[in-house]
């Protein structure tokens, strides 16, 4: 299609005789195309230069303007031999003209301007590169490189930076490279010949594209962006660069990474390269110490170029003054690095893309992010009319009133309108963005309540924590400190508040990261607060883990509980990020821990009830088996072979098997295997299938119980295995039948009523499951069943007493008796039924307990669950209602609907005596009896 079927504007010629001038060497333009080669002529003396040695060309180019753009980019990245640096400079002279004339005549927006001039200099590095790293192979000037080296110029990769690697390069534009080579490659003896080599190939790189020749130049590279350019060489090791970054990378060359892309040499090098340092750039959590290292290199910038002051439109730099294009590359690259470790859907290069994304997840208001994206597009308009002038790197509005006239000519509207316009969005532009930024260094605002007088004693001892040791962590908690004292203030008891928030913040092992994300959110100071007054358990656990908040942050955190399917894919979606096996655990790590702490929450704040809870710890802890089993599995398989036969399953018992699990639960465990008829592994280390399955087991407790630097999964209890410890670790699944038909205790059977399959392959779990319905569908004995209950409930109570009446489990009428009551009604009814509930209706059924019996256990394991439920998550150890503060007290009442402690323990003791007498009474007839 010809540029004049698209043409939707037209520039005016602000010297009319030279656009007449331009015109007249294309008599056969016709009058539209006429009319815009007259208009940008008679206002760009560069381009008027460049139609008058271009017109030739440019008639078939303008017919169809993609075509010709094609044949440019292939040309450029094709040429080999002599005339390499005049062919570039002829295809960047015609990507020049026609991008200027589309541009100003609005066929093609800006997205396609930018990118044409990015992929005409990617074609121009890549054809500048070859060449001159072929010339090094042919000298024999690198080790142990041939010609087929040349396509991956031996290893050497050009990362675009920038806006190049953003694919929006301006007019005219320099363009920011990194250059790198892969010492991987070289024997460690030629490594300095080798880099020596890349260091000329990149010399000779360079002056292909940038030496002004009477052709021009092609492109201005500026190599200043590589780690410590003062000192290193412009082409270094990848290893070296790496190192770097891990070491004393800065924000700015992170802000930077984000753009960063191989264009040229060896590109799968280049990506290894970047996936290596993508921890460097994208960090796991939400990074919102960035917004002051952006606004401090913000306001470095304006003092460097002296662009501090006011918007005045005479002499404005559009990109890096007062609401300009770099104003808004902060604004979206800062949300980009805070939020983009955890959600790679914001790894993006382009601002416009970015700024996209970033509403869609819920960073970035619709309405701030339309209006400085077309604020942007306006921008860069702007930009490139004033460079494509003269082809200056210029990002300055004119000075006078005739410079400002002939902008508006290839703006192709009125100077007063344009001034109007510009002054409009660069003033819109400052205001969204200096807002954004303003807000991390103005003191956080406190509530007004009357003050209290806090203990200055303790407070004096605060900088001595490690959190507040940095100059910049404590000039941020400075700023935070009078709003959470007023936070304190408001609390039941401000000094017992107070105490706890020591405690909270002595053991934080840093502040920079929290205390930033506390100052961007103020909702989450409250939660803070919250937490430490009401449990001392949860706040020691975010002391230490505060990258929690993180969560809270990342838009899922008070929405509906997703169950356990969605939480596994959503945990299975996160894997394949990690590099390798022990991160993947640590990511899972990571992610447990934020779930974990979310169901707190919403357990202390009221969202949810403790039964609800305990059914969520449950799904959490059967997502976390079912990645991991596999997960273990597939590494334990690269040693030693895929499982043999139909492979494991984990069997969970206990409370992970009936579905409720409490914020302290361990996991009862049983892996179970199926080895067919195989003998041996088939791995590159071959095991006898016995001792495969043992080892891989042995894995598994390792996975999930090793205290890592992200804390732990799960404490595991596999003494519930036939033969309890002295048995196998893993029970072969012939084995498991045989015994749990022959062998088991009465115990044992009751343990397979609250047993499900929590992870394997779905044939194995589907068989076991069958079985398990089997071994418990035959009608037993009844007194043989309560006489071996009565025993068990000897030896326990003979074992461990209740140490006060706040112990829900184990005791006289304690959670625990009545669990095996109800396992034991199931047994006896031979129903496979794992709830406590239908257990107790069951027991009933079969003449155990009476109705009102029933409703009893039923009422009151409800209320020793929620105890449980509520102790675990105020502390540690055993609970003693009288050192919780306040807001623990109250939660702890508002849990279990009591007025007061006292009323609550007398309500507990009341429970205990009438559960302990039913108990009791059903099985009187067999408690004297020999079990054996």
């Amino acid at each position: 299609m010809s540029l004049a079927d698209r043409i939707t504007r037209m520039p005016r010629a602000f010297d009319p005789d030279r656009g007449r001038d331009a015109r007249a060497l294309l008599p056969d333009a016709g009058p539209i195309l006429g009319d815009l080669v007259e208009g940008a002529a008679g206002s760009c003396p560069y381009l008027l230069g460049l139609i008058h040695r271009e017109a030739d060309w440019l008639p078939a180019a303008l017919d169809d303007p993609d075509a010709a753009a094609a044949l440019v980019l292939a040309e450029a990245a094709d040429w080999q031999g002599e005339g390499l640096a005049g062919r570039l400079r002829q295809g960047k002279r015609r990507v020049a003209l026609l991008s200027a004339l589309a541009d100003l005549g609005g066929a093609w927006p800006l997205g396609r301007v930018t990118g044409l001039l990015t992929d005409f200099a990617d074609a121009a590095c890549r054809a500048a590169l070859t060449s001159a790293v072929a010339a090094q192979i042919r000298r024999g000037k690198l080790p142990g490189m041939t010609d087929a080296d040349v396509e991956t110029a031996g290893g050497m990769v050009v990362l675009a930076m920038g806006k190049m690697g953003a694919h929006e390069l301006n007019y005219s534009s320099d363009i920011d490279l990194i250059c790198l080579f892969d010492e991987s490659r070289f024997d460690p003896d030629d490594f300095h010949d080798a880099r020596a080599a890349f260091v000329r190939a990149t010399r000779a790189m360079c002056a292909t594209l940038s030496d002004h020749t009477a052709e021009g130049y092609v492109f201005r590279t500026d190599l200043r962006l590589r780690p410590d350019p003062a000192v290193t060489p412009v082409c270094m090791a990848m290893l070296a660069a790496e190192q770097y970054y891990e070491s004393v990378g800065r924000t700015w060359e992170r802000a930077a990474y984000i753009k960063a892309r191989p264009c040229a040499g060896d590109i799968r090098a280049g990506e290894r390269f970047l996936e290596t340092i993508r921890p460097f750039v994208w960090r796991r959590h939400l990074d919102y110490a960035a917004i002051q290292d952006a606004h401090d290199m913000r306001l470095a910038i304006r003092e460097h170029k002296g662009l501090g002051g006011p918007i005045t439109l005479p002499g404005h730099d559009m990109k890096l003054g007062r609401g300009g294009i770099r104003e808004i590359e902060f604004f979206t690259q800062t949300r980009q690095i805070i939020a983009g470790g955890r959600d790679p859907d914001l790894r993006l290069r382009g601002t416009l893309p970015a700024l996209k994304v970033l509403v869609e997840k819920g960073w970035v208001e619709p309405d701030a992010a339309g209006a400085l994206s077309e604020s942007y597009v306006f921008h860069r308009t702007v930009e490139h009319r004033l460079q494509m002038i003269n082809d200056a790197q210029t990002h300055r509005l004119p000075e006078t009133d005739k410079g400002f006239e002939r902008l508006a000519c290839l703006m192709d509207r009125t100077s007063g309108d344009l001034k109007v316009e510009l002054g409009d969005r660069l003033a819109a532009v400052h205001e969204c963005t200096e807002g954004f930024f303003a807000r991390s260094t103005e003191p956080a605002a406190a509530p007004q309540t009357e003050a209290h007088a806090f203990d200055e004693a303790l407070m004096a001892r605060w900088p001595s924590y490690p959190a507040l040791r940095s100059a910049r962590s404590s000039s941020l908690f400075e700023r935070l400190k009078p709003d959470l004292l007023a936070r304190l203030s408001e609390s039941a008891r401000p000094d017992e508040a107070l105490v706890a928030f020591d405690g909270f913040l002595r053991g934080l092992p840093a502040g920079v990261q929290l205390f930033s994300l506390l100052d961007a959110h103020p909702q989450l100071r409250d939660l803070l607060i919250d937490v430490i007054a009401t449990s001392p358990q949860l706040a020691g656990y975010l002391s230490q883990n505060a990258v929690v908040f993180d969560a809270v942050i990342g838009g899922d955190f008070f929405r509906d509980w997703p169950g356990a399917d969605a939480l596994s894919r959503d945990l299975a979606g996160v894997l394949p990020d990690e590099p390798d096996y022990e991160s993947r655990l640590d990511r899972m790590r990571r992610w447990r821990r934020e779930w974990h702490f979310r169901i707190g929450v919403h357990l202390l704040r009221g969202l949810v009830d403790p039964a609800t809870a305990g059914q969520q710890y449950a799904d959490l802890a059967r997502a976390i088996l079912r990645v991991l089993w596999p997960e273990v599995s597939r590494q334990f398989a690269l040693r030693h072979g895929p499982p043999p036969g139909r492979g494991a399953c984990v069997l969970g018992l206990g409370s992970i098997g009936a579905g409720s699990l409490n914020p302290g639960s361990d996991l009862d465990l049983i892996v179970i295997y199926d080895p067919g008829l195989q003998e041996m592994s088939e791995g590159k280390k071959q095991l006898p299938t016995r001792q495969y399955y043992a080892r891989l087991t042995q894995t598994l407790i390792t996975a999930l119980t090793v205290p890592m630097s992200q804390g732990r999964l799960y404490e595991v209890d596999m003494r519930l295995r036939p033969s309890g410890n002295q048995g196998p670790v893993a029970t072969s699944w012939s084995a498991f039948q045989d015994y749990q038909r022959n062998q088991a205790w009465v115990w044992e059977h009751l343990a397979l009523t609250r047993a499900a399959v929590v992870a394997g392959p779905e044939d194995l779990a589907s068989d076991i499951e069958t079985f398990r319905r089997g071994v418990l569908a035959p009608r037993r004995d009844r007194a043989e069943i309560l006489r071996e209950v009565a025993t068990m409930r000897a030896r326990i109570s003979a074992a461990k007493a209740p140490v006060s009446v706040w112990e829900p489990k184990v005791g006289p009428g304690r959670m625990q008796e009545i669990e095996l009551l109800a396992q034991a009604g199931t047994l006896l009814a031979g129903t496979a039924q794992r709830s406590i509930r239908e257990g107790l209706g069951n027991a009933r059924a079969e003449g155990i307990l009476g109705a009102s019996e029933v409703d009893v256990l039923k009422d009151a394991h409800v209320a020793l669950t929620d105890l449980t439920m509520a102790a675990r998550l105020l502390a540690s150890g055993p609970l003693r209602p009288e050192k919780l503060g306040v807001a623990g007290r109250a939660f702890l009442l508002r849990v279990l609907d009591a007025d007061s402690i006292e009323a609550l323990a007398e309500r507990l003791a009341a429970l205990h005596h009438r559960c302990d007498e039913i108990v009791t009474a059903a099985l009187a007839p067999h408690a004297g009896e020999d079990a054996a």
